[in-house]
């Protein structure tokens, strides 16, 4: 019955997408939680009488931050050499003031006004991240981060009703989720899920469809016919007034239209709300770790031109813009993107610097935009969510803090892949006009008005980050694995290095095992 199980629940994804699917699964009683894997730190008491090791740090990234302030609660000696004036890496927020020349040669200068900024990098966390669990050691205050709402928009161009509609969220899951009800519910009623079901599983999720998708009983045919779920076009009042709905979209247009592709989203392990961000900005996170790792340890502006395995330890080669300096240390941890990594001369083995040109550098591109004037809750109603589209714009973030302040940051567009580069081979100036004129057609008019600043960021045209982040061709084929481990005394890490890849958990797990290792390494001596 087991195997049958799985076969339905593949059918009901495949119809559904996988919010469906997963509801479904709760229906029946068949989905699990996992938790993330306990972390033993190192302990100065256990480093006593072995001396105190240094560790250089190549990249003062989130992984390599980690490192450091892992190894120094620890007792060992770290130096950070990172190619930026600031600490993060990816984790990098915009603020009035920032300049950055891109590779494209372009230079911008942010204009936002106090307390305006763009999160350029990693916007969100997840509950279940240890992100959230160094907020809480270094003091990083959190607020939620709107990662749904009801009263965004999707938006998608083609040739349906739907078309060229902005729709609020609320009206298209319903729409979406009332007639997969529907369909589901007459299937299973007809017999055409016996070989599948046993009667109680029949019972059982007809009964959960009727509440998922607000469908009528058996006497009405398990009809969708819409409720106020869907929103109302006159809404319930004082007195007499109990609201007025619409007749839903049209069941073709409504499937063929793609509104539902986007739900499945808020199921994902990692995106799941409530999620939340640092008060101020994700970089405080990133000189949080500063300030407890402690300011002189790093080097900034420190270019990394080799890295070499020698008999008493490492030594790093890397310059500050004048002559070349020589570190040398007991071990390195090098956190550096893969494919830059590759590129940095060494004596590593030949299937070592193999397996860091395996990855597959990513794009992702961001614009933020202030404005003089909210309109997104004075005019639309919306307070912080997400408005996603089949435009190159892709996605539209609302700020999730200031609400009913004078002025505001969306993000314009978040997007990845070939959008991405697209706009990323624009300027910057082109770049805004582009992302202006995209979102007119879901906001109206108000969208291009009331701007008072904006700043995009192209990762693949970054220097240092080269891209947004990694994927592999496969990470159950050895050549990743091959990174795991450390190559004389060297280690790597990074969010590339686990399956939470573009997380900041990733770069932060990643780093305590390499942290753990080297640790028992230097115990074993």
């Amino acid at each position: 019955m087991a195997q049958t199980r799985r076969q339905f629940l593949h059918q009901v994804g495949i119809t559904g997408g996988a919010g469906v699917l997963y509801s479904t699964m709760g229906a029946l009683g068949l989905t699990t939680a996992a938790e993330t894997p306990a972390f033993a730190a190192p302990t100065r008491n256990e480093l006593n009488g072995r001396g105190r090791k240094h560790v250089v740090i190549l990249g003062a990234g989130i992984a390599g931050l980690t490192s450091a302030y892992e190894l120094g609660k620890a007792g060992y000696k770290v130096t950070l050499l990172e190619a930026r004036q600031r600490p993060g890496g990816r984790n990098w927020t915009v603020r009035g003031g920032t300049e950055e020349k891109d590779l494209h040669g372009n230079t911008q200068r942010a204009g936002f006004s106090k307390g305006q900024y763009l999160n350029a990098g990693p916007g969100r966390i997840p509950q279940h991240h240890v992100t959230l669990d160094y907020c809480r050691e270094l003091g990083v205050a959190i607020e939620p981060f709107v990662n749904q709402n009801a009263d965004a928009y999707l938006y998608r161009e083609g040739s349906t009703s739907l078309s060229g509609k902005a729709i609020r969220h609320r009206t298209a899951k319903a729409d979406v989720y009332g007639y997969v009800s529907e369909l589901l519910a007459k299937a299973t009623d007809q017999g055409a899920l016996d070989s599948l079901l046993t009667a109680t599983d029949k019972e059982a999720l007809i009964g959960f469809l009727g509440s998922f998708g607000a469908i009528g009983n058996k006497t009405a045919g398990f009809a969708y016919t819409g409720t106020g779920r869907r929103g109302y076009e006159v809404e319930p009042g004082a007195g007499l007034e109990g609201g007025t709905t619409a007749s839903p979209y049209p069941l073709a247009d409504v499937f063929a239209s793609g509104v539902g592709n986007y739900f499945s989203f808020e199921f994902g392990w990692d995106q799941a709300m409530m999620m939340f961000q640092p008060v101020g900005g994700m970089d405080r996170i990133s000189y949080a770790f500063e300030r407890a790792i402690g300011r002189e340890k790093f080097v900034y502006g420190a270019k990394v031109l080799g890295l070499r395995n020698t008999s008493s330890g490492v030594s790093v080669v890397y310059s500050t813009g004048t002559h070349p300096r020589e570190l040398k240390a007991d071990y390195a941890i090098n956190t550096l993107p893969p494919h830059i990594a590759a590129t940095v001369p060494s004596n590593l083995p030949a299937d070592i610097v193999s397996a860091l040109q395996y990855a597959r550098p990513g794009n992702a591109g961001k614009i933020g935009i202030e404005y003089g004037r909210r309109w997104w809750e004075l005019d639309h109603r919306i307070y912080g969510g997400i408005t996603n589209s089949n435009l190159d714009l892709v996605n539209m973030w609302y700020p999730s803090t200031g609400f009913h302040g004078e002025r505001g940051t969306m993000v314009g567009y978040y997007n990845t892949g070939a959008n991405a580069t697209a706009y990323g081979a624009l300027s910057p100036a082109a770049r805004f006009q582009r992302a202006v004129a995209q979102g007119t057609k879901i906001h109206g008019e108000m969208y291009g008005k009331d701007i008072l600043a904006s700043f995009s960021v192209d990762w693949a045209g970054t220097e240092y980050s080269r891209g947004s982040w990694v994927g592999w061709p496969s990470q159950t084929d050895g050549v990743y694995a091959k990174l795991l481990d450390p190559t004389g005394n060297i280690y790597f890490a990074g969010d590339h290095l686990s399956h939470a890849i573009a997380w900041q958990h990733g770069a932060m797990v990643s780093a305590r095992a390499s942290v753990s290792a080297l640790h028992s390494k230097v115990m074993s001596r």
